[in-house]
């Protein structure tokens, strides 16, 4: 069986807000460069201003952050994401497939979007990962991970009145694998796709 044939580590990532951005940098500084794995990254942002997200993620990342194209094939140690109005989604194969969405329609649920297609196509070697953020994007999507076989990682709740994304993902539905700091996500990934 050569490396073409087994399904590659997808590692899912959603957030939102200036913290969110905070905990995403911190960890593709922490994840390794060699790291054997895909990583496709979405954040809430606005979606009618022009985006420096990727130069801002890749300032301090040990790994390329690369805006995804449609059809694209994904590689090992490279961070994707896409444009606020085109959603990053995985389509079979281990491509990318971009979902536009000029009319909002996915408004705000666009990191579960993400996590279902990396649920559907992901295979076993799967990650979701959920930062900061408000609301609740990315419950449903972390449990159809879980039920499809993957590794599930929280943010450590903070101390803020509302529950946001992380207490939400914990309350939803199934088991967390791994709550805490993205420095804790971050070994916790490492040790996954490297010894599995």
């Amino acid at each position: 069986m050569n490396a073409d044939s087994v399904t590659p580590w997808f590692v899912a990532v959603g957030a939102s807000g200036a913290e969110g951005i905070s905990d995403i940098k911190v960890l593709l500084h922490t994840l390794l460069p060699s790291l054997p794995a895909v990583v496709l990254i979405v954040l809430h942002r606005p979606w009618d201003r022009i985006s420096h997200l990727r130069e801002v993620l890749a300032r301090d990342s040990n790994l390329p952050v690369v805006i995804a194209a449609q059809g694209e094939r994904f590689e090992h140690g490279v961070a994707y994401i896409g444009e606020p109005a085109d959603h990053l989604t995985l389509a079979a194969k281990s491509f990318g497939a971009i979902v536009g969405d000029p009319h909002r329609l996915h408004g705000n649920r666009t990191v579960d979007l993400l996590f279902r297609s990396v649920a559907a196509h992901g295979g076993h070697r799967m990650i979701g990962v959920i930062l900061s953020g408000s609301l609740d994007d990315g419950s449903r999507g972390l449990a159809a991970i879980h039920a499809a076989g993957g590794l599930t990682m929280v943010l450590t709740p903070s101390a803020q009145p509302r529950p946001g994304m992380p207490e939400n993902a914990i309350a939803y539905d199934g088991p967390i694998d791994v709550i805490g700091s993205p420095h804790d996500i971050a070994a916790a990934i490492e040790k996954a796709v490297r010894h599995q």
